[in-house]
Order: structure tokens, then sequence, then C-alpha cells
């Protein structure tokens, strides 16, 4: 049998239950019992409890020393629902996917995995209103394998009684995904990667609407002055190029050139040289080709050999 995050299980040998918090290879899991206590265990000792799977308010969790995540019922604001991705603790890779259900509703929730030759059903469960509960689990070392993530939600809301459309997420995560700053959960005070699967409900208020439309113009931001030389290598652009793929990493060098050379042109710089580097040579060609299509450009040409080689490109600014 194939266990499941999530899943509520009996030892076969002992009188003991829980539910599988960690899946650590093919043939052993580790199962969180109601002590707090997660227990590494051989499936082969293991049976499952059906009909709890994901269904109970007691959802046993990695984060806050394995306590469950609820709150009570009455009067909480109204959220949205989250996907929230959490490392087991801070020397780990392995990193735990939760559905945070910060509404009022009972959420019917199913998770795909699609790794482009197979799309195949992970789990499934009831999330009750203001619950946090585990539904997948990968290591970031392996980001450039993981697959598309693709969540349904179908909600059950009886203080309401009107029918929502479905949510459907669909998501493939990329390394930038985990190199932003952390949130707050809103079922605890620890942080994590936040990933909204349901915006809140946007409140407006009239008052500030109405002021907004007869104030005054806020003073615009003077534009920074650039370097005279600016180093495009991807190295002293980002700290994480290493978990970035080519696309990625020739975007944000072009990116970086345009925000540059706009800069330059607004200061009346009469010049700018750009390092590019060698390599082969499609951030040269990238460049060169929107410097020629430039109308505040006179013209661009190979910088200081001497020093540079071919590796750099000097543009002189109309």
């Amino acid at each position: 049998m194939k266990f499941k995050l999530g899943d509520f299980v009996r030892f076969v040998d002992e009188k003991r239950e829980g539910y599988i918090t960690r899946i650590i290879d093919a043939q052993l899991v580790g199962v969180t019992d109601t002590d707090g206590f997660e227990i590494p265990v051989g499936i082969n000792n293991l049976t499952y409890v059906y009909g709890q799977s994901g269904q109970s308010n007691e959802v046993v969790t990695v984060m806050n020393k394995h306590q469950s995540r609820s709150k009570p019922l009455k009067n909480l604001p109204d959220l949205g629902i989250r996907l929230v991705v959490q490392s087991k603790d801070k020397t780990s890779s392995e990193h735990i996917f939760f559905i945070e259900n910060s509404t009022n509703a009972q959420l019917l929730y199913v998770l795909f995995t699609d790794n482009k030759t197979e799309s195949k059903a992970e789990i499934s469960g009831i999330i009750p209103p203001q619950t946090l509960v585990p539904v997948f689990e990968e290591n970031l070392m392996r980001l450039d394998k993981w697959p598309q993530l693709k969540i349904q939600i179908l909600y059950f809301d009886t203080q309401t009684n009107q029918m929502k459309d479905p949510l459907i997420f669909n998501k493939k995560f990329k390394a930038g995904d985990f190199h932003t700053d952390k949130q707050k959960l809103n079922l605890s005070n620890e942080l994590a990667f936040v990933f909204p699967l349901e915006a809140p409900k946007l409140k407006i208020d009239p008052i500030k609407l109405k002021e907004s439309f007869f104030s005054k113009d806020a003073p615009t931001k003077p534009i920074f002055i650039p370097d005279e030389e600016i180093d495009l290598h991807i190295e002293h652009l980002r700290d994480d190029h290493q978990f970035l793929d080519a696309s990625e990493i020739l975007s944000i060098q072009i990116a970086e050139f345009e925000k540059n050379l706009d800069a330059a042109i607004v200061n009346q710089m009469p010049d700018i040289i750009f390092i590019h580097g060698i390599g082969n040579g499609t951030l040269r060609h990238h460049i060169h080709k929107r410097l020629s299509q430039h109308k505040q450009v006179k013209t661009f040409a190979d910088a200081r050999k001497e020093k540079f080689g071919y590796g750099a490109t000097q543009v002189f600014i109309k």
C-alpha cells in the first residue's frame, strides 16, 4: 500500500496511531502520534485507517512542534486560502506544502502532480475552517525536477449558504519563488513562503477613494545616476544565480541593461559602458539589437579592447 502525507494510520504490532508527516524513502515514513512525537516506521508495519485522511480537526503537522493548527470560528475574518511552503527545520532542504484555510468555509480539495508525461492524483480530503493541513512534500535541491502542482477546491459554507465557483490553482515552481520574503501565517506566528490560492475579499473605503481622486500628485521619485561602467555578469546581479535557467538569466541581464540605459539617458550622460562578457554572444546580440533600434542612442561600439576585449559595449547617447 502506498501512503501519502496526511494519511491517518495505525501500527500493526502495537496500539498506536497517528498521521504521516514525512516520507523518508520508499519503505519508511515518519508518523506523528497523538503525543506529538514523530516515529520512523516501515510501511509494512502500518495499516490505513479509512475515512480519516485529511478530515480531522486534529490534523498533526510538522510545524509548530507538531501541534494542530486551527482557531475558534467565532467572528474570524475571511482571509482567503493559501498554499504554504515551509522547511522541516532550519537546516533541511526538505519542504512541506500546506493548504491554509483561513475562511469560514469547509473545503473539499484534491491535489494533482503533472510531470509532463503523467498526471497523478496525490491526495484529497476535507479541510475544516481556519485550519492548516499538509498536502505535499518535496526537496528544494530537486527544484528543477518538481512536477507542476494542480489543486482543485470546492467550498461548503453553511454560514452564507451561497454557492461559489470551484477554485483551480496551477503552479510550476521556479527558483525565484523561494527568494522572496517569507510571510507570517494567519494561523500562527511562524513565517513561510506563501502563495495565495484565493485572495481575501477586497474592502473599498468610499471616503478614501474619493479623497484619492482629488489628492495632489505625489512627487516623482528622482531617477538614479548609473555608474559609468555596468557589469551585467549574472553573479554581480543575483546571489541565487546558480538556481536560474538560461532564459531567466538573460531576462534579468536585459532588464538591468535597459534600466541603466534609461537612467543614463534621463541624466543626460554622454556615454555608458555595458560589460556583457563574450560567452556564446547571446547577451551581446540582444543588447546590440536594442541599441540599433533606440532613438536616443547616437552610436555604439566595442569598449576599450585593451581592457575588455570584445566583452563590453560603449553606448554614446544623443
